[in-house]
């Protein structure tokens, strides 16, 4: 496989994505020229640097069908996930209740956790073995008294799209607030906040070729109106909801990364579908004990999740770092292997969950570049056993 002359190929995009250099280009003014804060409206540096920020507003919003005046910006997605859930719950306290699912990220998992710590029940569901939560599942949770149902749109590790539109539904009718972490799936399409019945939606820029360091929080102002108590104070940027000077080149680089996703999606999904199937077909037809994880047909484009039997994900890594940058499903922690809870919730503890890798490849990657990585992955898979026995 040839790899770039520096350094590998990228594979990791479902951990963060490069930022498009379309985007960089229409940040940079907004360092050294535009350089005003946008909160001092009574100059012209100050406004011409709100005017920014209206604009990526207004991008931000049509890419999820929402109103401008929905849009939040945060620090990051992580950041909005928090405000809404924390928000939401701690608006109502009489709807002391909770659901989410057991495959969400930590960022959704956390602030549940510490409102379980506040008194509040949560419901965890579980997944199937593709990892998709079932809507009869969440109907059937849904209780008087609860108040809010956090489900994100796709995973990361093994690429399965969730039913949000079906799930959002059931909780309307109900005076349940719908919540929906859309960090991996913003990249490959646009979303009809109305049409699929979300009233909270989190959204990352490093997942969508943006940069890090920003993210924005979809806040339903319609029938039903989500109210959020404010769960960040001071100088009452953001409604009150996230307070602090505005990061205008971040937040101008979000705002253009999802209008070049709006407009480059419909051809490049498609692209990803193809050379991640391909992939995955290549590796399983040479590799025995070698299975896909995920839903085969409801999931992103850029995401090709296996397990390969007897054989270390992060033993692949090592031989294969050279070649590529990609993803196992365990973390190493200090003195041991961490098994994905992701996986967990799919498998149990079990071999295949311990030996899921993930490769994700983007918007800049070449279909002869993957195909070449499954043949190196390939060969590694039969050195690695043929030293094993």
């Amino acid at each position: 496989m040839t790899a770039n002359a520096d350094m590998p190929v990228y594979l990791d995009n479902n951990a963060t994505t490069p930022t498009d250099r379309r985007v960089v280009d229409a940040m940079l003014p907004y360092f050294t020229e535009v350089f005003g804060n946008p909160s001092s409206v009574e100059h012209l540096h100050g406004n011409r640097a709100q005017a920014a920020v209206a604009r990526a507003r207004s991008q931000v919003a049509a890419h999820l069908g929402a109103r401008d005046n929905e849009i939040v910006f945060t620090g990051s997605c992580t950041e909005a996930s928090n405000i809404a859930i924390l928000g939401a719950a701690r608006a109502r306290p009489d709807r002391r209740h909770l659901i989410t699912s057991a495959v969400e990220h930590p960022a959704v998992l956390e602030p549940f956790r510490q409102l379980e710590r506040e008194g509040f029940e949560v419901t965890v569901l579980g997944v199937d073995e593709f990892g998709r939560v079932d809507p009869a599942a969440v109907e059937a949770a849904i209780r008087d008294d609860t108040g809010l149902v956090s489900i994100m749109g796709a995973n990361n590790e093994v690429g399965t799209t969730q039913p949000i539109g079906a799930i959002g539904a059931l909780c309307e009718p109900r005076g349940v607030l719908f919540h929906t972490d859309l960090a991996q799936v913003l990249a490959h399409r646009k979303v009809d906040v109305i049409a699929e019945h979300i009233h909270l939606a989190s959204v990352s820029g490093h997942k969508a070729y943006g940069p890090k360091g920003v993210g924005a929080l979809y806040v339903r102002s319609r029938s039903p109106r989500a109210r959020l108590e404010q769960t960040v104070w001071g100088g009452g940027q953001e409604r009150g909801l996230r307070s602090g000077t505005l990061a205008v080149p971040m937040i101008v680089g979000l705002g253009e990364a999802l209008a070049i996703a709006g407009r480059e999606a419909p051809k490049e999904s498609p692209r990803l579908t193809k050379m991640c199937r391909e992939f995955t077909e290549r590796v399983l037809a040479s590799v025995d004990g070698a299975v896909a994880n995920g839903h085969p047909t409801e999931r992103i484009p850029g995401n090709a999740s296996l397990s390969i039997s007897g054989v270390e994900p992060l033993a692949l890594m090592h031989r294969l770092n050279q070649v590529a940058s990609f993803s196992a499903s365990s973390a190493c922690a200090t003195d041991k292997v961490e098994t994905s809870h992701v996986l967990l919730a799919m498998f149990g503890d079990t071999q295949r969950a311990r030996q899921a890798f993930r490769v994700s490849p983007g918007r800049h990657t070449k279909e002869d570049e993957l195909l070449a990585f499954a043949s190196e992955l390939i060969d590694v898979v039969d050195d690695l056993r043929r030293f094993a026995a």
